[in-house]
């Protein structure tokens, strides 16, 4: 039996050789990694580390834990900023998304004429930088200096303030979707550049009408592009700084130091000189904007499938 066991080891061979760990790999990560723990985790940890510290005049720097937390939880102003930008995310994204939809299946139709010029034309304002953009639109919205004042002056007419309180809010609106209309024109434009002309011959034969050539297969085919810009808008929404910042100095009465979450973080880190609860308040609010947008690509993902 043992001469059996022997001479089937035998013919087995010998086991194979233990392969030693390769560190190579390691090597091509090591660079983005050390990019990514210094621009991104170590903000962050800082941050977190920051919110659960306060400045007392008696006693320094103190470890207080969730205090800054409840505080926000507390705080009206924040909530006011959130409430604000939350009626911005929801009446601005779709009009946007909505216009930039549009120019993009009458861009993909092919009965447009001089399709390249309007193409560029509309995706323009968005390599105009967002501080720019906004002094041009605040000159414009001036009663006393600009577009809206010059039109009251030529036929003695009476138009609303754009930067007043009540309105402020949707001139801020109609900058941004100036400004992002054609980014996401783009993104959905090229998304219906990859959708196989045989669908397109399909209901053609079958007879299917224009409107149910877009309905059922254009827009399902770039599902995934609408789910992607409407997570880029809800983040841009929620992160809404510079145009209420410039218009700041324009409007005065309508837009307080915190008008916007973003707005309300500045102004307590660098004239309030609160670093601990300009911190939490910025933890409070990526929080926030990543489950919201966790919640878009989730439910999106489900109805592609």
């Amino acid at each position: 039996m043992a001469t059996l066991q022997s001479a089937a080891v035998g013919r087995a061979g010998p086991p194979p050789p233990r392969r030693r760990r390769s560190w190579t790999g390691w090597g091509f990560v090591a660079p983005f990694a050390l990019v990514f723990a210094v621009v991104f985790v170590a903000p962050i940890a800082y941050s977190i580390y920051l919110s659960l510290f306060q400045d007392r005049l008696i006693g320094g720097t103190t470890f207080v834990g969730l205090d800054n937390y409840q505080r926000a939880l507390d705080d009206p102003e924040f909530w006011e900023g959130l409430g604000r930008v939350a009626l911005f995310l929801a009446v601005q994204v779709p009009i946007m998304l909505g216009i930039a939809l549009l120019v993009a299946l009458a861009l993909d139709s092919g009965r447009l004429y001089g399709k390249s010029f309007f193409r560029i034309s509309i995706f323009l304002p968005y390599a105009v930088p967002a501080v720019v953009a906004t002094l041009m639109w605040g000159f414009m919205y001036g009663t006393r200096f600009g577009l809206v004042g010059d039109v009251n002056d030529a036929f003695g007419t009476e138009l609303p303030d754009p930067l007043s309180p009540d309105l402020v809010l949707a001139s801020i609106g109609n900058i941004v979707t100036w400004e992002f209309v054609g980014y996401n024109m783009l993104i959905f434009y090229s998304a219906l550049r990859v959708v196989p002309h045989s669908l397109y011959e399909a209901a053609e034969i079958d007879g299917a009408s224009q409107l149910r050539v877009i309905t059922a297969i254009k827009i399902p085919a770039i599902r995934g592009a609408l789910v992607i810009a409407t997570i880029f808008s809800i983040i841009g929404s929620f992160q809404l700084f510079n145009e209420p910042s410039i218009l700041q100095d324009l409007a005065p009465n309508a837009i307080t130091t915190s008008y916007t979450p973003n707005l309300y973080t500045y102004s307590l880190s660098f004239n309030g000189q609160q670093q601990n609860y300009s911190a939490t308040v910025a933890i409070i609010m990526g929080l926030i904007t990543m489950v919201i947008a966790y919640v878009v690509q989730l439910r999106g993902m489900r109805k592609g499938a």
